[in-house]
């Protein structure tokens, strides 16, 4: 059952809806299991991170991790956790008012099984401020819904100069043969993509990744917090092995990373 919480209360219908209404806040997405996270100090360090350049305020990791913590399940099933942080007394008027911060802590059950592998299409568009996680998904999902609604399963989004930079909600990586290679570009930093970067003991690099030279790669994979390493199938016209050796010791790196206890 999912649970909303507002500063640790039931979350009300007025202060739900300034959220929706204005659309201007941050967040982070964690799988919590058995109470239990991976990359915890991470994603604390970006909500506090993304709270000054939006709010111009100081967040209380301490305080967070105790709202994540009352609405877990006492079973320790696994949920995904949603953390935002706006304020719903902030006009569209004068958004410039004193900012006093809210945390909105929701829950959902966490996937069940690993979903399968992703086929995709490249389309041109760079989330403003990209290296902020906030809550202005419009873009995002209009395109994952044009892409859907054309027999693919999500978008991956590119540059102007036509270059790879992430997904619609996650992280983007390829294996030449060699090594992984991550896109260079405007892209949020993946609390995922970074810890599955120190894990992986293989050679890796960040480098410009053009959309229409993507032959050269033997697979790809996405990440991010829901699902860990997801095998990408397909980009436009190009075909990765969803099989690939590497994927698995992708997986068993992001597997082997210690988890935190909230």
């Amino acid at each position: 059952m999912a649970q909303i919480e507002i500063d640790g209360s039931p979350a009300d219908a007025a202060r739900v809806a300034a959220l929706g209404l204005l659309n201007y806040g941050h967040f982070t997405t964690l799988r919590v299991e058995a109470g239990r996270v991976r990359g915890l100090a991470l994603h604390m360090e970006r909500l506090v991170r993304d709270c000054r350049a939006l709010f111009a305020a100081e967040l209380d990791p301490a305080k967070v991790r105790e709202r994540i913590r009352a609405v877990l399940p006492a079973d320790g099933a696994p949920v995904i956790v949603r953390v935002t942080v706006y304020d719903p007394e902030l006009g569209l008027e004068r958004p410039s008012g004193p900012a006093v911060p809210r945390v909105l802590v929701t829950t959902r059950p966490a996937p069940a099984a690993a979903p399968g592998p992703l086929r995709v299409r490249t389309v041109a568009y760079v989330r403003e401020t990209p290296e902020v996680k906030h809550v202005g998904l419009f873009g995002l999902i209009r395109h994952r819904r044009s892409a859907q609604l054309d027999g693919y399963d999500d978008a991956l989004l590119t540059d102007p100069a036509g270059r790879v930079t992430e997904g619609a909600t996650w992280n983007t990586g390829f294996f030449d043969g060699r090594r992984l290679v991550w896109p260079e570009g405007p892209s949020l930093p993946g609390v995922t993509a970074a810890l599955l970067a120190g894990a992986y003991g293989g050679a890796q690099g960040r480098e410009p990744v053009d959309a229409t030279g993507l032959g050269r790669f033997e697979a790809a994979f996405a990440v991010n917090a829901g699902v860990g390493v997801r095998p990408v199938a397909a980009v436009d016209g190009f075909r990765f092995d969803p099989a690939h050796p590497v994927l698995a010791e992708l997986r068993a790196a992001y597997e082997e990373v210690a988890t935190d206890l909230v």
